[in-house]
């Protein structure tokens, strides 16, 4: 079955809902977690509100603690579980791209996410990184609601 599980996360409620699921999920199967978290590219002009009032070293620290947080939830659980766990984070503007990258590159073979459910018009403007990595993976995408 599955042996090596890709679960980025975001740090949305979703993505913090499907942890368990997921590192339950690789303990049945018997799979290892790797956890990663994607830091978006720091841009003077962004949609990001936040990042209009930070300076770039700030910026930086944020992400970076926002995203130990994150993976501290994925390791702590696969750890609760007993289920062999690696976490990092990655920066990069298209996370579906570098979740896709991460897959080929660690020899995953699936990788399983979280879905945020946008639909309509929000869904169509804002996109869907889950649609995204379905896209575009070539291995098995297990999508959480």
């Amino acid at each position: 079955m599955f042996k090596h599980i890709l679960f980025p996360t975001d740090g949305s409620e979703a993505s913090r809902d499907a942890i368990r699921k997921c590192v339950l999920f690789a303990k049945e199967t018997g799979a290892s977690l790797t956890g990663i978290h994607v830091i978006p590219e720091f841009h003077i002009v962004t949609y990001h509100t936040e990042m209009l009032e930070d300076t770039k070293a700030q910026f930086e620290r944020d992400c970076l603690l926002h995203a130990q947080h994150y993976l501290n939830e994925i390791k702590d659980i696969a750890k609760e579980y007993n289920v062999s766990c690696e976490t990092s984070y990655l920066t990069g503007d298209h996370p579906f791209d570098v979740i896709v990258k991460q897959a080929q590159e660690k020899n995953c073979d699936l990788i399983a996410m979280a879905s945020h459910g946008r639909r309509g018009l929000k869904g169509l403007l804002m996109g869907s990184e889950t649609q995204k990595v379905i896209t575009h993976s070539t291995v098995p995408v297990l999508v959480f609601r």
